[in-house]
C-alpha cells in the first residue's frame, strides 16, 4: 500500500461521508521531534504541574459509582485530590479534598456515602454542597478570623453522557467545546446505564505520557502482541479531532492482512463468533465473512433483549474498536457492550512513574453470551449484575496488573522504553502516519506548555 507520507495515513473504513464513522480531515501537526527530556526531567514535569493539569477537563468518574444523595468518590492526579459528591436534588459537585482549617484530608476513602463531611484531625465539618456547618470550640477563634465561613474548596464540575469530568480553571472553555469530539459521540453508548465491573489501579515505572504514546497506535501489535493478528487488524483508521483528542477504529473480527491464510476460522475467531452469540460448530463461512455474521447476530440480539439504543450504532460498531483519546490523559475503547476506561496519571513526585487505571463498565444484560469484548481482560467469575461495586485493585510497581495477555504485555514493555528513552543514544521520537495521534497528543502538550493555550 502506498502512502503519501506528506498527506496521511490512508486507512479509511469506507464509511458515508458526514457519518460519525467517517475519515476525518487530515490535520498537519508538523514534523518536529520533541526533545526526548520531556519523558523524564523534573522541569518539564514541573511546567505540565503549572500549565496543563490545572487548566484542563479530566475525567474524574462515572456517574454510576454515586446513585444516590451523599454517595461519593475520590480523584487523584499528581499531587491534587477531589472528591465528588452527588447532592440532595441529583447534581453532583466536586471540592479540593482538603479542610479549610489546616489543610488536612476530609475523605480518607476512595468511596462512601455520608450526611456530612467531617475532618478527622479536628473535627470540622462540611455540608455536602462544601460549605462550613461546624468549627469545633468556635468560640475560641477570633470571629475576624472566620467571618467568611472557609468552606471546601469547589472545583467545576459537568458531566456528559454518564462520565463525570472535572476542572480546576475558571476560565477554561465548556466541557463540550473543550472535548473536541462530535455531538453525541459518547451518549450514544449509553454509559449512565453501565455499572463498573473491574477496577484496577497499577503502578508503572515509565511516564505518563509513555503510556499515553503507547496505546495511541496500533503499529506495535505484531511484534508486542502477535496473538492479536488472527482476531484484529492492525492497520487502522485514524482520526484527529480539535483540541488533541482522536480516535482509531480497530477492525476486529477479522484477520490482519499480514496472516497469509485469509479464510480458515481459527480458535481465535470462533471465540469471537461465540462471544457474539454464534455457534462456531454450525458457522459454515469463512474468515472473511466473520465480521459482518457477528454483526448481524448482535443486532438481532440487541432486539431481543430490547436494546433500542443498538439501532443508532453503524455495523462497524458493533465489533470494531472505537479508541477515542480525551486529551490529555484518557483513551476509552467504545463499544455497545461495554466500554474500557484507561487513565493514564502522573505521580506526584517522579516523573519517570505514573498510575495506569482502567474501569470496564458493562449494561447487565439477560443473555448468556452478553458481554463485554474479550480483549478488555474481564476476569471469569466477575459480578456484572451491576448490584456490587468492586474495590479498586491497587497493583505496586513491578508487580503484573492481571489485566489479561495484552495489557500484561505492555506493562512488561514501557519500563524497558522508559530507560531506553534515557539513553543518550536516543535523539527523540521518530512518529510515523501510523503514529499521528501520538504526535497530535504532543503537539496539543506543547500549546499548554508554551503557553498558547
Amino acid at each position: 500500500m502506498a502512502v503519501n507520507y506528506k498527506v496521511e495515513w490512508p486507512m479509511n473504513l469506507g464509511a458515508p461521508k458526514g457519518s460519525l464513522e467517517a475519515k476525518q480531515p487530515h490535520i498537519d501537526d508538523g514534523l518536529d521531534v520533541p526533545d526526548p527530556s520531556r519523558y523524564y526531567s523534573r522541569e518539564f514535569m514541573q511546567k505540565e504541574s503549572q500549565h496543563l493539569w490545572p487548566r484542563v477537563w479530566l475525567l474524574a468518574g462515572v456517574t454510576s459509582d454515586i446513585p444516590e444523595e451523599g454517595d461519593y468518590v475520590t480523584f487523584e492526579v499528581g499531587a491534587e485530590e477531589f472528591v465528588i459528591v452527588r447532592q440532595a436534588d441529583g447534581t453532583i459537585k466536586a471540592f479540593y479534598n482538603v479542610c479549610s482549617h489546616r489543610g488536612n484530608k476530609v475523605c480518607l476513602n476512595e468511596r462512601g456515602s455520608v450526611g456530612s463531611f467531617t475532618c478527622t484531625f479536628h473535627g470540622w465539618k462540611f455540608g455536602l454542597d462544601g460549605k462550613l456547618a461546624h468549627i469545633t470550640d468556635e468560640h475560641t477563634f477570633n470571629p475576624k478570623l472566620i467571618a467568611h465561613r472557609p468552606g471546601m474548596t469547589e472545583v467545576r464540575c459537568e458531566t456528559l453522557g454518564g462520565i463525570i469530568f472535572i476542572n480546576m480553571d475558571g476560565k477554561a472553555p465548556p466541557l463540550r467545546e473543550s472535548l473536541g469530539i462530535p455531538p453525541e459521540y459518547i451518549e450514544m453508548y449509553q454509559v449512565d446505564k453501565m455499572h463498573v465491573v473491574h477496577h484496577v489501579k497499577s503502578a508503572w515505572k515509565a511516564n505518563w505520557k509513555t503510556g499515553v504514546d503507547a496505546f495511541y497506535e496500533t503499529y506495535h501489535l505484531p511484534y508486542v502482541h502477535p496473538q492479536t493478528q488472527g482476531v484484529m487488524e492492525d492497520f487502522s483508521q485514524y482520526d484527529l479531532y480539535p483540541n488533541g483528542a482522536s480516535r482509531m477504529i480497530v477492525p476486529i473480527c477479522v484477520k490482519s492482512h499480514r496472516l497469509p491464510d485469509q479464510e480458515t476460522v481459527d480458535p481465535y475467531l470462533q471465540y469471537m463468533l461465540k462471544e457474539g452469540g454464534i455457534d462456531p460448530a454450525t458457522f459454515n463461512g469463512t474468515a472473511r465473512e466473520v465480521r459482518a455474521a457477528i454483526q448481524k447476530s448482535k443486532r438481532e440480539r440487541a432486539r431481543r433483549v430490547g436494546l433500542k439504543h443498538y439501532e443508532n450504532f453503524s455495523d462497524g460498531q458493533l465489533t470494531d474498536s472505537w479508541a477515542t483519546g480525551l486529551f490529555p490523559n484518557v483513551q476509552m475503547g467504545m463499544h455497545p457492550e461495554g466500554v474500557f476506561i484507561m487513565r493514564f496519571l502522573p505521580d506526584a513526585d517522579d516523573p519517570e512513574m505514573f498510575y495506569y487505571e482502567t474501569m470496564i463498565l458493562y449494561r447487565p444484560v439477560d443473555d448468556p453470551d452478553y458481554t463485554v469484548p474479550g480483549w478488555m481482560g474481564l476476569p471469569p467469575g466477575i459480578d456484572t449484575t451491576g448490584r456490587t461495586r468492586p474495590q479498586v485493585i491497587h497493583v505496586p510497581v513491578g508487580e503484573k496488573p492481571n489485566l489479561g495477555d495484552v495489557l500484561d504485555q505492555d506493562s512488561e514493555l514501557l519500563p524497558i522504553q522508559q530507560r531506553g528513552i534515557r539513553s543518550r543514544g536516543f535523539k527523540g521520537p521518530l512518529w510515523g502516519e501510523q503514529e499521528q495521534r501520538v504526535r497530535h497528543f504532543h503537539r496539543e502538550l506543547d500549546r499548554y506548555i508554551n503557553g498558547e493555550k
